[in-house]
């Protein structure tokens, strides 16, 4: 049987408030010192060895640079940065390492800054399908001066970067950006990830085939991973066809045809992801019955106590839940399915 976990309020170290803050983007530019502080702060945190009996997983996009892990929901401040005390519950627990997600050039510059405190973070550098008229813009010949910026992260970068990513295409957000410009922008990031040799960490919603074609075109041998996959089964084979694997989080586990996809994957291309703070797994959804483990306790925002976690606010250590899902799925334990993942995510990102 699953074993129940249940974090007390007082299990976490308490964290220092500058630290967390310091790796908000906005706040790298105004206080580099304290950056640095925060940076000593997250390393020399005393996060235990986890017991080898318990499994182990891989979170394969963790969005760490949200404002949400800063204390700051919809632009307003609700309690003290806690970081540190959400990275040491997720490594005391379940996590063995985890792949910061970044979508801009300063989140890549932000993410590979917070990557290089701890050797079991590690980080993507792209641009998202939805920022890239804002990194970019619409004319194509200035495009290299960007990439050649990108390319400076993932080369300072050394074992650190793992991924080029997030990209890919977005058309429920096309006020964003338009489509073109995506196509343009992905089209350009996996030239940059055939320079570097490195896997993509792709993102795909509701595009139908496009972004499957373009990786026929422009990606063909390129490695990488669909991440947030809630599609049909047919376009799943396909991305598996072309060598890529399949990222299942939360939001991959709403409805019981999401579930049924994902049973019928194939286990040696499933990688998990929380995709935190986002895609949680709530009481509505189909999944959330496979979960054993639950974290307490729980508080809103708004009435915030040190060392507590936020509703609807999903962190690594919630990784366990979209496993204990998955695995419910598959009809397998938990522990061969982090034997499975552990060695697809390695095997990908090339982690040690």
């Amino acid at each position: 049987s699953f074993k129940i976990v249940k974090i007390s309020l007082y299990a976490a170290v308490a964290a220092q408030s500058l630290c967390a803050a310091a790796f908000n983007g906005n706040y790298l530019a105004r206080k580099p010192s304290i950056l640095r502080k925060s940076i000593i702060r997250l390393s020399m945190s005393s996060v235990g060895d986890t017991p080898s009996s318990r499994p182990q997983f891989v979170d394969i996009g963790a969005n760490l640079l949200d404002d949400m892990y800063q204390g700051i929901y919809r632009e307003k401040e609700r309690h003290e940065p806690d970081l540190p005390n959400v990275l040491e519950r997720a490594f005391n627990t379940h996590l063995s390492q985890a792949i910061i997600t970044a979508g801009t050039i300063s989140e890549s510059r932000d993410a590979l800054l917070l990557a290089n405190s701890d050797d079991r973070l590690y980080c993507t550098v792209g641009i998202h399908p939805t920022r890239c008229l804002q990194e970019l813009g619409e004319d194509e010949s200035l495009y290299e001066t960007k990439l050649e910026e990108l390319r400076n992260i993932v080369k300072s970068g050394s074992s650190s970067v793992v991924a080029i990513g997030e990209c890919g295409l977005d058309y429920d957000r096309t006020q964003f950006c338009p489509i073109p410009v995506q196509t343009a922008g992905f089209i350009a990031q996996l030239a940059l990830a055939r320079e570097f040799d490195l896997p993509l960490f792709l993102h795909n919603r509701n595009t139908g085939t496009d972004l499957l074609e373009v990786m026929k075109k422009y990606g063909k041998g390129l490695r990488g991973v669909v991440h947030t996959f809630d599609d049909s089964l047919e376009l799943a084979q396909e991305f598996v066809e072309l060598g890529l694997y399949i990222g299942i989080n939360g939001c991959s586990l709403k409805k019981e045809e999401n579930m049924e996809v994902v049973k019928m994957l194939p286990l040696d291309r499933l990688l998990l992801e929380t995709d935190c703070p986002w895609c949680d797994i709530r009481p509505t959804h189909a999944g959330n019955s496979y979960i054993q483990t639950r974290f307490e306790p729980i508080k809103k925002e708004t009435k915030y106590v040190e060392g507590c976690y936020v509703k609807n606010r999903y962190e690594p250590c919630h990784i366990i839940q979209v496993a204990e899902v998955v695995a419910g799925i598959k009809g397998i334990s938990v522990d061969v399915l982090s034997e499975i993942t552990l060695k697809n995510s390695r095997d990908l990102f090339k982690l040690p």
